[in-house]
């Protein structure tokens, strides 16, 4: 059944979400951006915000020209809404490119790379015009040869110090886009958001309570865990770098599908100074904006696997640049 608003090559939203992904990068599509994405869409990552589809064909181009064999594979995608409302999708990405070109990332490496994206995007009208983007940078670093911290500092000497370096991303720098839902009310999300708030207010006994004993977490950093003392320590490093960080979780998705386990998505800022040992090394006192994305899929035991992305390279360059 065709969606309302939507080319009807599209059997449904996840089938849309999937396809215009392959057709832009893998097809080499990026004129279909000027249609796919509106001209004033707002695309926040944690290293910056870009408004106006025209800057987003030319980041697509300069990836693409250091990355010419980049795939995206779609591992999921957790959805709500509906095609006259619109919808908003939380589309999970693995990530496949060689490091053939010089760019971004520094020298080419030819490096062959993996690594996890979630994108959260609304659409409407066949058209996406709002987006929220995290990308495990810190995982691409590691596979590069550097560590989070010395990737921040050489993108800050490649910008020209830290007097001349773009700040990340913050509530201050934000834009209203043309999205203002929170999400949908099924239990699964509800569940995940009363989880994460627990784990949040330092009730880490919340993991083994809710945790399946053989759940999977796969992290930022390309960190795979292994049942609950390994997802604790990655819950709990990050906590305690930031001990008096503001949590929010600013949308929230629940979702039962035929033939999958059900499913949340979750996104979450921290917001507040870098005042604790941790993830982070040796407290600086910095104030630091932690943009997350979480997934999470259910099974009779309890949470079964979990996939969540911090860019941890920006969280390193908000602390670098304070430090002058």
């Amino acid at each position: 059944m065709a969606m309302v608003g939507f080319d009807e090559k599209w059997r449904d939203f996840p089938d849309y979400i999937l396809g215009i992904t392959k057709e832009i990068w893998e097809d080499r599509g990026l004129n279909t951006l000027e249609h796919y994405y509106s001209p004033d869409i707002v695309v926040r990552t944690p290293l910056s915000i870009v408004q106006g589809n025209d800057d987003v064909i030319s980041a697509t181009m300069a990836t693409l020209a250091e990355f010419p064999d980049r795939t995206l594979y779609g591992e999921d995608v957790i959805w709500s809404g509906s095609p006259e409302q619109g919808m908003l999708s939380s589309h999970r990405i693995i990530s496949t490119a060689t490091h053939s070109s010089d760019g971004f990332y520094g020298k080419a490496t030819n490096s062959k790379l993996r690594f996890r994206i979630i994108a959260d995007c609304h659409a409407i009208n066949n058209q996406i015009n709002d987006e929220w983007l995290v990308r495990d940078q810190a995982d691409i670093a590691r596979q590069l040869g550097m560590t989070s911290e010395e990737f921040a500092r050489k993108q800050i000497d490649f910008e020209g110090g830290v007097e001349k370096a773009s700040f990340p991303f913050t509530p201050d720098v934000d834009m209203q886009g043309p999205y203002t839902g929170v999400g949908n009310d099924n239990q699964y999300g509800q569940q995940y958001e009363a989880i994460l708030n627990s784990i949040m207010n330092a009730e880490f006994s919340a993991i083994p309570r809710e945790y399946d004993r053989a759940c999977i977490g796969e992290y930022s950093g390309g960190r795979t865990a292994l049942s609950h003392s390994e997802i604790d320590h990655f819950w709990i490093s990050l906590r305690s770098s930031f001990p008096n960080a503001e949590f929010k979780v600013h949308h929230r998705i629940g979702r039962d599908d035929p033939m999958m386990s059900p499913r949340a998505a979750i996104r979450w800022s921290l917001h507040g100074k870098h005042e604790g040992y941790g993830a982070f090394g040796k407290p600086t006192g910095k104030d630091v904006y932690i943009m997350g994305i979480s997934h999470a899929e259910f099974g009779p035991w309890g949470l079964r696997r979990e996939f969540t992305l911090i860019d941890e390279t920006a969280i390193w360059k908000q602390i670098l640049i304070q430090q002058g």
